[in-house]
């Protein structure tokens, strides 16, 4: 018997300002591994991460994490669970070292020295760079930042909003190894939203496309992306699919 799934989205629908922006969502990520959802822009990748962490308030009911309906309890305790990382890095004002220490802080438990030098170093960097400031860093260095301070919480779930769009290659494949790590170290589990199917390819071992608010094709990504049965995946890779439902 198969475990539960540690994320499971079912019938998630969702309107904002009299438009529909999710539609029936269904999607599952089992623990420990990488999913991946892509479509073109304005399909509603991003609104269902934000339900995941309650940024945006989902119906009660359709969206569980380790089990637990995300309604049901605090959302701050919550997004202690849920980490997120968003599209543009943000840095906090200070050190490398305040910056992954802040999240421990607000419930007062003391990050030591050697645990920060293992969360810089299972995030791609390197543990001298704890007491530099943080706005002194490259983009790829501060998003690896923004990953250290959300583990920092000893989240269960990493959720990542397009974490490497804005990044040059060699900064977009030490985010990409450092989630490998990430994973496969301490067991979290990965929703991740990209525009970037290659991507998909390499770090997830799932994949939703996404269209109109809607799962309109879901798999393995090689199977989505080499095979022949997944035509929506394929207007997409060939940039033929809009944010509308097919």
């Amino acid at each position: 018997m198969s475990a539960p799934a540690a994320i499971a989205i079912g019938g998630l629908a969702l309107r904002r300002g009299g438009r529909r922006v999710l539609d029936r969502v269904d999607l599952e990520v089992a623990p420990g591994t990488v999913a991946a959802v892509a479509g073109p822009s304005g399909g509603g990748k991003s609104s269902i991460l934000r339900c995941v962490n309650r940024l945006l308030e989902p119906p009660a009911g359709t969206v569980h994490v380790d089990g637990r309906d995300v309604t049901a309890g605090d959302p701050v305790e919550l997004r202690r669970r849920v980490g997120m990382v968003f599209q543009q890095p943000v840095a906090l004002p200070g050190t490398v070292a305040e910056n992954v220490r802040f999240g421990p802080a607000q419930v007062d438990r003391l990050l030591t020295d050697t645990q920060l030098a293992e969360l810089l170093e299972l995030s791609g960097l390197e543990p001298a760079l704890a007491d530099r400031p943080a706005d002194e860093l490259s983009g790829g260095q501060v998003q690896r930042v923004a990953l250290a301070r959300c583990l920092a919480n000893e989240p269960s779930v990493l959720l990542l909003d397009e974490p490497t769009s804005a990044l040059d290659p060699a900064a977009r494949n030490a985010v990409e190894e450092a989630l490998g790590r990430i994973v496969a170290e301490r067991g979290v589990t990965a929703l991740l939203v990209t525009h970037d199917l290659e991507q998909a390819r390499r770090v997830a071992q799932r994949l939703y496309l996404l269209a109109g608010g809607k799962v309109v094709e879901s798999g393995a990504p090689a199977a989505m992306l080499d095979g022949e049965d997944h035509p929506l995946t394929a207007a997409f890779a060939r940039g033929e699919l809009t944010g509308e439902a097919p």
